[in-house]
């Protein structure tokens, strides 16, 4: 058992969320503070998750890593055991909010997925199933932890969860490509004549664009069918899903007007409107 207390382990789960530097921690602040601590420790999971699974130096040290969160999370869901800061601090929350093992246990894998073996033109489903591990099914436990463990409230996470996916993929299409990763779905490269499957040659290919109009429209169809779900949730709950959704509904419409002219710059908004985008959320 972990030999820390569990305000010890609230302190280091915060810590690695600001030295990550990553905007999470300013869009949780709408949520009251057990619940905004619930949130910190389900990030600080999945960074350190995915710590494992992309910068370990051997494929067995990335293994061992990933196996042994494995372990943790069943002894944290079986028995309330936590072993480390992470696991203790998450430990109240499984508690309050009902998290489930199956959840965490996707995360996990999800980020073996991409570690094992480079991903390169996955087929529809494959990516699907992808972007519900890395990233749906931590929707499953925010929406949790945000309030509102409602059907409709899991259909926001399967939605919204997929959208903000593959607008990441299709934001990052250089810097996937550089580490030798190709998301874009072989059935939609292929009936756009894309045949190749060399990433940083499809980067170069001129019908990158209208694949990658085709993936955005299922991205926008994720968006619709997130707005349709939200609509019958508790809309205080729904306030940080809310933020998301318009901040990675933005960066999809500035892509699209890009049109991936120029694909090796990676986009993002101006100031002036994650500002705005994070007022309307606030007051919302």
């Amino acid at each position: 058992m972990v030999s820390l207390t569990l305000n010890e382990a609230k302190a280091d789960v915060l810590r690695r969320v600001k030295d990550s530097g990553t905007s999470f921690a300013a869009g949780m602040r709408v949520l009251p503070r057990e619940r905004r601590e619930a949130m910190y420790a389900l990030y600080a999971f999945c960074r350190e998750v995915d710590d494992i699974a992309d910068d370990s130096p051997t494929d067995a040290v990335r293994e061992a890593g990933l196996a042994l969160w494995k372990k943790r999370i069943h002894a944290l869901f079986a028995k309330g055991e936590a072993e480390d800061s992470i696991s203790l601090a998450l430990l109240p929350a499984i508690a309050a909010y009902r998290l489930i093992e199956d959840d965490f246990q996707a995360i996990i894998e999800g980020m073996a997925m991409d570690a094992r073996k480079a991903i390169i033109a996955p087929s529809l489903k494959e990516l699907d199933t992808y972007c519900d591990h890395v990233a749906s099914a931590v929707g499953r436990a925010s929406v949790r932890i945000f309030g509102d463990a409602s059907k409709d409230a899991l259909r926001v996470a399967h939605h919204l969860g997929r959208a903000l996916q593959l607008t990441n993929i299709l934001r990052d299409l250089a810097e996937d490509a550089q580490r030798g990763r190709l998301y874009l779905p072989k059935e939609l490269l292929e009936a756009n004549g894309l045949t190749i499957l060399k990433p940083l040659d499809v980067l170069m290919h001129p019908a990158l664009p209208t694949a990658c109009r085709a993936l955005a429209q299922i991205a926008q169809d994720h968006f619709e069918s997130t707005d349709k779900a939200m609509a019958e949730c508790n809309p205080t709950a729904m306030r940080p899903a809310r933020l998301m959704r318009d901040y990675y509904r933005a960066i999809l419409n500035a892509l699209l007007k890009a049109d991936w002219q120029d694909p090796t710059h990676r986009l993002s908004l101006p100031f002036w409107q994650k500002l705005r985008l994070a007022l309307r959320g606030l007051m919302g």
